[in-house]
């Protein structure tokens, strides 16, 4: 099994109702993060999800526009952030510590 499908195993074991076309879209984006190559599967495929549904789903990148730094905006939007998850059948949420402190490994600088 090459990386792409440890990645997607991962990925859907995660989410399980995400959406193909939003899998393939956050593969896609955590197979093209620099910070996400040498990270495992499991690793990846969280972080990858996370930082896609952060941009795509919520307000993050608006309120960025608008001045907050990356904390703050992380603070705002992390029960939309939440709701969008739970929605893929994610289980885990986002806490507030992890909010302001995710340790993503650069995943959102893919988007």
């Amino acid at each position: 099994m090459n990386r792409r499908e440890r990645v997607a195993a991962a990925l859907l074991r995660l989410a399980p109702r995400l959406p193909d076309f939003e899998a393939g879209a956050v593969l896609d984006r955590a197979l093209a993060s620099p910070g996400l190559r040498a990270a495992a599967p499991e690793t990846a495929a969280w972080l990858g999800l996370v930082a896609y549904a952060r941009h795509v789903f919520t307000e993050y990148d608006a309120l960025l526009d608008d001045g907050y730094d990356r904390d703050s905006a992380r603070h705002f939007v992390r029960d939309d952030l939440n709701a969008a998850l739970g929605a893929w059948g994610v289980r885990r949420q986002i806490s507030e510590q992890e909010a302001d402190d995710p340790g993503d490994c650069g995943a959102d600088d893919a988007f």
